[in-house]
């Protein structure tokens, strides 16, 4: 459990968030990216450190094919440091994204013509 003392209109008293909060969060985040899906597991590929320097976030994820990988680890980084920073008062101090796979869409099959049955042959 992480702790912030934040005292907006000089109220005494701090402010305490789960780590399962920022975690929360950091999934809310990756909700709103497109293009990737979070990785299927029991924590859903997201790690969250608390630290003196700020919060550090590890995730992995899957990307769909078609995204361009630099700029879509990018927009990650993006989107998770701007929606915990905005929620929380949390400074993140580094993303690390880990991209484990690539979604390839799945090939349309053509449709099958009807195979000639014997009697159509013999009277071609």
């Amino acid at each position: 459990m992480a702790s912030i003392k934040y005292n907006p209109n000089g109220q005494k008293g701090k402010i305490t968030y789960n780590a399962d909060i920022v975690s929360g969060i950091v999934v809310l985040s990756l909700q709103e990216t497109e293009g990737i899906e979070l990785v299927p597991s029991k924590n859903k590929g997201i790690k969250v450190c608390f630290e003196k320097e700020g919060v550090f976030v590890d995730i992995s994820v899957i990307a769909y094919y078609g995204y361009k990988v630099p700029e879509l680890a990018f927009r990650i980084q993006q989107t998770i440091k701007q929606m915990v920073e905005s929620m929380t008062k949390y400074k993140i101090a580094k993303v690390d994204v880990h991209i484990t796979s690539v979604i390839f869409p799945v090939p349309k099959s053509e449709p099958e013509e009807p195979a000639e049955t014997a009697e159509e042959a013999a009277n071609a």
